[in-house]
């Protein structure tokens, strides 16, 4: 952003260039009418172009000063964001069954987690002034990302997912629980965890029902997603003649995310395509909104003292050259 906190300084630049035009007039006026010497074409020297350029000089030094006297201002405009905000961790699920192609978007078919990335992408980029973290579970769950504001590096994160990067099975249970360490590591009047899966809990340490069973006392609020249909769903197998289609058959405990949604005062909802995905993701945007206070302001730098220095080299050289080499005796 560029000002000028006094801009009504600018009116002197009118008398100024007033005045170099009617210089110019006044010489035109004082010129000696001779006979005409095209013939001998005489060339015009150096010395009388830099003479002609001095009331030009001189006006551009005078106008510099005005425009420093006007005080020119380049602004910098910053927001700042007065909130506790909501610490939201992403739970995903990155086991094998993941790899399901039961979704489609633009007419092509996609794996769960490519259906799930877009999404959860689109919603990061909707919050403000929310903390996000990821963990990511799979026969085992470690942090993927701490809670954070930087958007765009859980977006960068997101797109670099893995399947089977955590193992083949389903360690729902261990996954609320790294969850519920990550929050413990910033505080906010609310805490969220938005658990999403596409099969039952048979792995983990911690067992789902312990894990719930903390997050209520902690009054920590867990959205559970079931991705997926059930039954068989297809996947691309390597064979020995290249790469086939294959039906496996994939369990989800619908039950027992519907319980953690319940016990944690969450919603459980179920995502069978990419529109019921999105659609969940826009409900839970839409339930967990936070009021953020926003106060802009505009830190402005002086620039006046460019303009002054440079008027006054100038208007120095106009000095020296009218004194000097370009004196005029009346």
């Amino acid at each position: 952003m560029f000002r000028f906190a006094t801009p009504s300084c600018l009116l002197l630049l009118i008398p100024a260039w007033g005045f170099l035009i009617f210089n110019l007039k006044k010489g035109k006026r004082n010129t000696i009418k001779v006979s005409c010497l095209d013939s001998l074409a005489v060339p015009v020297s150096l010395g009388v172009r830099i003479s002609n350029f001095l009331p030009l000089l001189k006006v551009l030094a005078i106008s510099c000063m005005i425009v420093a006297l006007a005080r020119p201002q380049s602004g910098e405009q910053k927001m700042n964001v007065m909130t506790e905000g909501v610490n939201i961790i992403l739970a995903l699920d990155l086991s094998e069954s993941m790899k399901a192609l039961d979704f489609k978007r633009d007419n092509e078919i996609i794996t769960r987690l490519d259906a799930v990335r877009g999404v959860v992408s689109e919603f990061i980029m909707k919050r403000q002034g929310d903390r996000i973290g990821m963990v990511v579970f799979g026969s085992h769950a470690f942090t993927q990302l701490p809670l954070t504001r930087d958007y765009n590096t859980i977006a960068f994160m997101l797109d670099r997912l893995k399947i089977g990067a955590a193992g083949p099975r389903t360690a729902i249970g261990d996954a609320i629980g790294i969850s519920l360490k990550r929050l413990e590591d910033v505080e906010s009047a609310s805490n969220i965890i938005i658990l999403l899966t596409d099969g039952k809990s048979n792995s983990g340490q911690l067992s789902w029902q312990d894990a719930i069973e903390i997050a209520a006392q902690r009054k920590v609020k867990i959205h559970t997603i079931g991705v997926g249909t059930t039954g068989e769903a297809p996947f691309l197998v390597d064979g020995l003649f290249g790469q086939r289609y294959v039906y496996q058959r994939v369990d989800m405990d619908w039950d027992a995310l519907k319980t953690i949604a319940d016990k944690t005062s969450g919603s459980f909802f179920q995502a069978t395509d990419l529109a019921s995905l999105e659609k969940i993701y826009g409900m839970i945007d839409s339930l967990e909104k936070t009021k953020v206070e926003v106060e802009k302001w505009v830190e402005y730098k002086e620039l006046y003292n460019n303009f002054l220095v440079a008027g006054l080299v100038m208007f120095l050289a106009y000095l020296v050259l009218t004194h000097t080499r370009f004196m005029r005796i009346p």
